[in-house]
């Protein structure tokens, strides 16, 4: 089967999720997968950046994604012309992005089937205004399989009415994310390191951590460092003032991540809800320990792995959780997983449900069928 993986954001966990995804299914026996990122994209950057097959320019600013909207249906015959010289079977979205409507028109012109990966069904608090401006609804709509990495968007798909009339749904896992370079095992120290990490918005519970780290107090034997991009706010500005916590707002871009990694002992996510975490996925792949609130779809992508370690979204439980953490940092620490075979299971199992998704959908829908 030829497949074509796209995403067409720059920054974040799209890129690195879809070269994941483009490199698992491409060491399946028969498959024959075609990577398109954007041009842009921070992990085409890189030293060991991967194979592309097709890098679409996208945009760098507001304006820019504004005129990039504009002239889109003018660029339909280039796309088509890239689908041409690919011949994809099937198309899979690693992840929706702004620009996706492109890749759909084509798609459609082509009549070529095509697969989404569903990361959130539902915006996140501060993701309000970006998740409408990707109209992820209609995206869905005309996809003939969706996947979803939790339980926990499964229901809130079939709830919104997804997974019927003829178009698969299927709930997948998300494997842990690894480098081509192994991070460092995590070393003890006399002050263990604690790590958060991602885009500070208010789901991600800053202000139940800050509560936390004041339960505990001034006497606490760990330090805590907070790194992403996101507005400020109060909860930033307490923790900034706490000792022992470093609070860096800005982006962390893809290079940075390993060693970003290699300073941890383990990694903390206070968050209030969640649909699954591409960090906690960064952080096993890494052999950290993890701890985490059981929200969301957290309890299902790490209730099951030793060194994680759950607590209720409260202030009070994540400060015990600390605690807890920090005893269990003394131990041994916990081996890195083999990621790029968990990569290769999942790709299988996608591979598996496509070819049992049948082509034809009833009369009715807008999904456009595979020649």
């Amino acid at each position: 089967m030829r497949t074509l993986v796209w995403h067409w954001g720059r920054r974040g966990a799209g890129p690195i999720f879809a070269a994941r995804l483009a490199a698992a299914l491409n060491s399946l026996p028969g498959q024959s997968v075609a990577l398109s990122l954007a041009a842009g994209a921070e992990i085409l950057s890189e030293p060991d950046a991967p194979a592309c097959d097709w890098r679409e320019p996208t945009y760098e600013t507001t304006h820019g994604f504004i005129a990039q909207r504009i002239v889109s249906p003018f660029l339909r015959p280039r796309t088509e012309a890239h689908l041409r010289r690919l011949m994809p079977d099937i198309a899979i979205c690693a992840m929706p992005a702004l620009l996706d409507g492109r890749m759909l028109a084509g798609l459609r012109a082509r009549r070529i089937g095509y697969a989404v990966i569903v990361h959130d069904a539902e915006a996140h608090p501060g993701d309000a205004l970006s998740f409408r401006a990707l109209d992820q609804n209609q995206i869905l709509r005309g996809a003939r399989h969706l996947f979803c990495l939790s339980r926990h968007v499964e229901s809130a798909l079939r709830h919104q009415g997804h997974g019927i009339n003829g178009q698969g749904l299927t709930k997948l896992w998300h494997p842990p994310i690894g480098f081509s370079a192994a991070v460092p095992a995590a070393t003890p120290t006399l002050r263990p390191r604690i790590l958060h990490f991602g885009r500070l918005l208010p789901y991600k519970g800053l202000d139940m951590l800050a509560d936390a780290l004041d339960l505990l107090g001034e006497s606490r034997s760990f330090d805590v460092r907070i790194c992403g991009e996101g507005p400020n706010s109060s909860s930033l500005s307490r923790l900034n003032a706490m000792p022992g916590v470093s609070v860096e707002r800005r982006w962390v871009a893809d290079s940075e991540l390993p060693s970003l990694l290699a300073w941890a002992d383990a990694l903390v996510l206070p968050y209030r809800e969640a649909s699954q975490s591409g960090v906690a996925a960064l952080a096993l792949a890494a052999g950290r320990h993890v701890l985490a609130t059981s929200v969301g779809g957290l309890l299902e992508q790490l209730g099951n792995q030793p060194h994680a370690l759950l607590c209720a979204p409260n202030p009070a439980a994540i400060a015990q959780g600390l605690v807890e953490l920090t005893q269990r940092l003394a131990q041994v620490a916990p081996p890195p997983v083999d990621a790029a075979a968990d990569w290769r299971s999942m790709a299988a199992a996608m591979v598996s449900a496509i070819a049992n998704t049948p082509v034809q959908m009833p009369a009715g829908t807008r999904f456009a069928p595979a020649e």
